[in-house]
């Protein structure tokens, strides 16, 4: 799977990652390569959440109505 992160420079030192498809999910690091290793594991949490929620979700009767 590819997903898109932008990665910045922060002021304060180190870098940022933000995932744009992933709403909230932004990790950072000392380096690029500490910052690029954090997100992946933060992606990987996010969507192991993401999955929880719609395997907890009731299931769903699919109906014909006639109108």
């Amino acid at each position: 799977m590819k997903i898109k992160v932008y990665l910045e420079p922060s002021e304060e030192g180190g870098y940022t990652v933000i995932v744009p498809s992933l709403p909230g999910c932004i990790s950072e690091g000392n380096t690029k390569e500490e910052a690029l290793k954090n997100i992946r594991e933060a992606i990987e949490l996010y969507l192991e959440s993401v999955e929880d929620d719609i395997l907890a979700l009731p299931q769903i009767e699919e109906v014909e109505l006639a109108i």
